[in-house]
């Protein structure tokens, strides 16, 4: 059979996949803001709404997919504040029509005030408690964050597509090869071993509800330092990033212990976040939500920004002692 796809996803297959597993579906179905997956909000009849997300096709391989509903249920059985797939039958992963999905519990909340210390300490005790469990749990799917696979291969496929106006290429070729040369050295330094992470933890993905943060969609999880699920909480000037992280690190530190040397890490995993996303949106750029959302994305001014941000981050890095 040939892939699926989103365009193919209608309301009524939504409806007949949710059907598919047992479910009875209202026919009240809501977009959720996902552009790497499908997600909606589902009405169940006589039960609280579901949330049901259609992995994108051929990115996880289900053994991918599977190890990271294991380790989420794994954690939710502990008590942690995450939201896991919901299991039928004992089943997490689902297919109809070419189409895998999972179902989720929807979990209302707002997202956490990072300007708030307590926040930031009851987001760095849940991580911690993630990573404690993680460490005992590691990845044999799911990929490692690397230099190579968010820097070099996210380069070579804007390079081989011809993305970049011609004009721009010098520029970007060199800061590049400087920045993934800068990347390897900080990489090389750090001693701790790397765990199993979220892997996307920015603001979006926490939820705020009764005092506590709840962290949502482990789709991008994989193995790598666990400053990787710290840093992108960090926002404002030097001195307020060190004030943030310093608060995050109080609750960390109460459940697991926090290698310093890690920090090294952040301009470095800034600037693959920057380079990888680039990448992203090229390669996602046949799919038609992508223009309609991204509309700004592959102009010659954004081009140009794109490599004013990377002479910013070269900046950062070289100013990081190694």
């Amino acid at each position: 059979m040939d892939t699926p796809d989103y365009q193919s996803l209608t309301p009524n297959t939504i409806i007949a996949a949710i059907e598919s597993v047992g479910l009875m579906p209202d026919a009240r179905i809501l977009a959720l803001n996902s552009y790497e997956n499908r997600v909606y909000q589902v009405g169940i009849e006589d039960e609280s709404p579901i949330i049901a997300k259609f992995y994108r096709p051929n990115r996880w391989s289900n053994e991918q997919i599977l190890e990271e509903h294991q380790f989420t249920q794994h954690l939710a059985k502990q008590e942690l504040s995450v939201i896991a797939p919901t299991s039928l039958d004992n089943n997490t992963l689902f297919h109809f029509q070419g189409f895998r999905f999972a179902i989720y519990p929807r979990q209302g909340g707002h997202t956490p005030i990072l300007e708030k210390k307590e926040h930031l300490q009851s987001i760095g005790r849940l991580l911690a408690r993630i990573h404690a469990c993680a460490k005992i749990m590691p990845f044999q799917h799911r990929p490692t964050i690397s230099v190579e696979e968010f820097g070099q291969a996210s380069i070579n496929f804007l390079l081989d597509g011809q993305w970049l106006p011609s004009y721009l290429l010098p520029a970007y070729i060199s800061l590049t090869d400087e920045l993934l040369e800068l990347c390897h050295k900080h990489f090389e330094k750090i001693t701790s071993p790397f765990i199993s992470l979220q892997g996307d933890c920015h603001p979006g993905n926490l939820l705020w509800r009764d005092d506590k943060a709840y962290l949502i969609d482990f789709d991008d999880a994989r193995r790598g330092p666990a400053i990787h699920d710290l840093w992108m909480l960090l926002s404002g000037d030097e001195h307020e990033q060190r004030q943030q992280l310093d608060h995050l690190l109080d609750g960390y530190q109460d459940f697991f212990d926090f290698n310093y040397q890690e920090t090294l890490l952040i301009e470095c995993l800034r600037t693959l976040r920057i380079i990888h996303y680039s990448a992203w949106l090229a390669k996602r750029w046949n799919d038609p939500s992508f223009p309609l959302n991204f509309p700004w994305f592959n102009t010659e001014r954004y081009w140009s920004e794109h490599i004013l941000a990377l002479r910013e981050q070269l900046a950062a890095m070289q100013a990081v002692s190694i």
